[in-house]
């Protein structure tokens, strides 16, 4: 099974990225993040993907927003999709496939104003994370999470203690989550890969040198992770700022 994540940072302006990514990639699953634009502002090529089950959620205001799609030949059954009641600005989407959980989640960024409300939305999920797991062993979050876990997830250049992202209250939030009973599976395939990011900021060629942050992830629960023989970035995909994040499990 093959599962990506992506923040597309707007769907309507990445349309033909994204068609033409799917078409080549073939994920059974795929998490968005970003969309910036309501199921009523995509385009039916979109909403009616062929080969998928697509469950598109964007909200009035333009921004935010995520999506979550499921190839028809994976699973036998509509997939059930459900919003945690964390999933504020349209944040968070998740589908029930059997007893596999998938969430796709993009965390607030906290650079300005609502920092508060990050700290707030990685409590909330932390919470979410321990509750799946005493109901099932089978769990993926996927999504832009807006935390660089550690130095190792930042370029040199890039690191700074006080900026949103990478700041100690958050990190310890974030650890809280996995503490839960979650795998970050690209540090547990690659743990000693300090050149892994998958978010550049969109000015002096950092995409092109890799000065980046790795703050895109899958979270999976233990029994997946031994299932996972790969977990990649592909910073040659797109023109967003952020770039896949793609794993593969064995059924």
């Amino acid at each position: 099974m093959k599962v990506a994540t992506w923040n597309v940072n707007g769907m309507r302006a990445r349309q033909a990225q994204f068609l033409e990514w799917i078409q080549a990639e073939q994920p059974d699953v795929v998490c968005l993040q970003e969309l910036k634009a309501t199921p009523s502002q995509l385009s039916q090529e979109l909403c009616e993907l062929e080969g998928y089950r697509c469950y598109w959620h964007g909200g009035p205001g333009g921004y935010s927003g995520v999506g979550l799609h499921v190839r028809c030949d994976t699973v036998d059954a509509e997939p059930v999709y459900t919003h945690p009641g964390f999933d504020r600005d349209t944040r968070v989407v998740e589908a029930r496939l059997d007893g596999l959980y998938i969430a796709s989640i993009y965390v607030p960024n906290g650079g300005h104003k609502d920092y508060e409300d990050k700290l707030k939305f990685l409590v909330e999920m932390r919470e979410y994370a321990a509750e799946r797991l005493t109901q099932t062993d089978q769990l993926i979050i996927c999504g832009d999470l807006n935390v660089a876990r550690a130095d190792i997830d930042l370029h040199p250049k890039e690191r700074n203690p006080k900026a949103a992202g990478q700041r100690a209250d958050e990190r310890e939030l974030f650890e809280a989550v996995l503490n839960e009973g979650l795998v970050d599976l690209t540090r547990r395939l690659h743990p000693d890969d300090d050149t892994i990011f998958s978010w550049w900021a969109p000015w002096r060629d950092h995409r092109k040198k890799n000065i980046g942050w790795r703050i895109d992830y899958q979270l999976v629960s233990p029994a997946l992770a031994e299932r996972a023989s790969a977990c990649w970035v592909e910073p040659e995909v797109g023109t967003s700022d952020h770039a896949p994040v793609v794993a593969e499990y064995a059924q």
